[in-house]
């Protein structure tokens, strides 16, 4: 995979207890004209995993995110518009997994 290549981002988020989730929407009120000067999109809807069939997954929300490139996620990601927005996220959410996916 090219740095310059697209690429979509899979996000499992764990929401803190009491209000965990309420503070992630308001985060992706405030990151999305940040996603979209750097040409990304949620590009799917948001899923809440039901059960695990195989292994153990117990995330309380997925989705993908699609960036045109790994340069343009690591310019949003290094901006300092993103970092008063960064720590929106961090009271949010407990834990985090995010995979840089490439389709098929």
């Amino acid at each position: 995979m090219n740095d310059s290549d697209p690429f979509y981002m899979l996000n499992a988020l764990w929401f803190k207890p009491d209000g965990g989730h309420e503070k992630y929407q308001e985060y992706m009120t405030a990151v999305t004209p940040l996603i979209k000067k750097y040409n990304a999109k949620v590009h799917s809807s948001f899923y809440v995993p039901q059960q695990a069939l195989i292994g153990k997954f117990d995330a309380d929300m997925i989705f993908f995110v699609k960036w045109p490139s790994w340069n343009a996620f690591n310019e949003f990601a290094n901006d300092p518009d993103y970092q008063p927005i960064m720590q929106i996220r961090e009271d949010a959410i407990a834990n985090s997994l995010l995979i840089r996916c490439a389709k098929m």
